[in-house]
């Protein structure tokens, strides 16, 4: 019996950036809480494919888990969580504006 499937967002890597980036409707976004949730297999598939095709944009693309229970999707695996947040470097990406720096 296969693992039922749980809502996932496609993510990658800017090409020219790095930064992480999520795949929306009509593009792509540096925001999870932008980012198109997928919650049907075949969808999610194909969605993987085309964003794969954008060579020129991204790299690294692959589907990445999310827990759609709050108002806005959130990773379920510290990985993801950790791509989340940026850079673990404060001299620059996202968590360049943290208060606690």
């Amino acid at each position: 019996m296969s693992k039922p499937f749980t809502p996932k967002v496609v993510t990658a890597n800017a090409l020219l950036e790095g930064d992480v980036i999520y795949q929306t409707a009509t593009g792509w976004t540096r925001d999870l809480a932008e980012a198109e949730v997928l919650t049907d297999e075949a969808d999610a598939d194909l969605r993987l494919i085309d964003a794969a095709q954008q060579i020129d944009v991204v790299v690294g693309v692959y589907l990445a888990d999310v827990d759609t229970s709050g108002p806005t999707p959130k990773p379920t695996h510290f990985r993801e969580d950790f791509r989340a947040k940026g850079p673990s470097n404060y001299a620059h990406g996202k968590q360049e504006a943290a208060s606690h720096v």
